[in-house]
């Protein structure tokens, strides 16, 4: 029997060809969609991961300090360092900012943490760890920043001595770490301007400047130009103690709110980033819906250019299952020209995206099934056109 599939594709074979490339553009936008996604969760578990916690503390009433904003005393950390089963505790700050190098800005979040402990970066590719307490920094390799490179963070420059990878925030911005006592400075200390005009709206206030009472001011004025805020505290676990067996007494004797690695996750995963994925799940649909439409209106077209032979097939008694089943190998084969196109396409394009872009097998492999599974249904209203084709336009005029 004559393929009148395999027939009519080496007949118009560019147009073939084409068609297939245009529907492997879409599948590769559709696959590195999913990407984007597998992308932004693979971000927020290497950003736990890379803290080195096994349990978050944070203010009380809080999701924080990723997904909401939270405050604590930087004293509070040597309370919990006394809890049974504690390892480890240390204060840390994350603020998201504009980090400047000369002219140039950079979007990354800015982690204030206390060398070798907990939420400090756990390698480097370059250079060395932090070892003075103020004005040096160590940045992922995604800001661009290169040893020696000088950088801005709000009022201060810092060297920039060692470089790390893959350390970023939920959002997969690029994670500078630099000394707490300087994030401390940055995030929680006001301008220059606002300072001085608080120590005048004290110095005016009374019950702050009392005749009888020296000293007073200036404590009080020194109190608002120091920080002793961190935005929360990361733990680790003795051996032989769960996270959960921690945090409770942490709940429950300092009124704190204590998230293990399962509970912060969900955070991130199912409410941080939640609006993204439905998002990016609203494109996949219309994407998948668009593929559809054009593999029917190509396979369509190129049915009806074919009646005459399909009559001709009829009429020398060709069953209409052996008709349809040729076009649904034209349909299923440019949707195997398009799935190999977009593959290749989407794994091409995916490094030069600025987010992390994570193209997972599993996702390839669904994705092929949709894919087959699309053009089968948009086969069907050509198999239906050529099923009422009458045998007799074989021998008409």
């Amino acid at each position: 029997m004559i393929s009148l599939a395999g027939r009519d594709i080496l007949h118009a074979w560019p147009k073939f060809v084409l068609t297939g490339m245009g529907l492997g553009l879409l599948i590769g936008v559709t696959l590195s969609m999913a990407g984007v996604y597998r992308g932004m969760v693979d971000d927020a578990r290497a950003l736990l991961s890379n803290s080195g916690a096994d349990l978050w503390v944070v203010q009380k009433d809080t999701q924080g300090p990723y997904a909401e904003s939270s405050s604590l005393r930087d004293d509070v950390v040597h309370g919990i360092e006394g809890m049974p089963g504690v390892a480890r505790a240390a204060n840390v700050t994350y603020l998201t900012m504009q980090v400047q190098q000369g002219k140039d800005e950079v979007r990354a979040m800015v982690v204030g943490m206390e060398p070798g402990q907990p939420g400090s970066p756990g390698y480097l590719v370059a250079g060395r760890h932090l070892t003075r307490s103020h004005y040096e920094a160590v940045a992922d390799v995604k800001t661009g920043f290169a040893l020696g490179d000088r950088i801005r963070i709000r009022r201060h420059d810092y060297d920039v001595v060692g470089l790390t990878q893959r350390m970023v925030s939920s959002g997969g911005d690029p994670m500078v770490f630099i000394p707490l006592k300087d994030a401390q400075e940055a995030q929680f200390l006001k301008d220059n301007d606002a300072v001085l005009n608080d120590r005048v709206r004290t110095a005016a206030n009374p019950s702050f400047n009392r005749p009888g009472v020296p000293g007073l001011l200036d404590a009080v004025q020194d109190l608002q130009t120091s920080s002793h805020s961190v935005n929360a505290v990361l733990v680790q676990v003795q051996q032989g103690f769960l996270p959960q067996q921690v945090a409770e007494p942490i709940r429950r004797w300092k009124h704190l709110e204590a998230f293990d690695r399962a509970g912060m996750e969900s955070i991130l995963v199912d409410k941080l980033i939640a609006t993204s994925a439905k998002q990016i799940g609203m494109f996949l649909v219309i994407l998948a819906i668009v593929s559809a439409a054009i593999v029917a209106f190509i396979i369509y077209t190129m049915t009806l250019g074919k009646i005459r032979e399909i009559a001709v097939l009829k009429l020398i008694g060709t069953s209409n299952l052996t008709i349809a089943s040729m076009i649904l190998q034209q349909a299923l084969g440019l949707g195997v020209i398009g799935f190999f196109v977009g593959k290749l396409a989407a794994t091409l394009w995916a490094p030069i995206f600025p987010k992390f872009v994570l193209l997972e097998q599993a996702d390839s492999l669904a994705g092929f099934g949709v894919t087959m599974l699309i053009c089968a249904l948009a086969s069907s209203l050509a198999i239906r056109i050529a099923i009422k084709v009458d045998p007799a336009e074989a021998i008409g005029g």
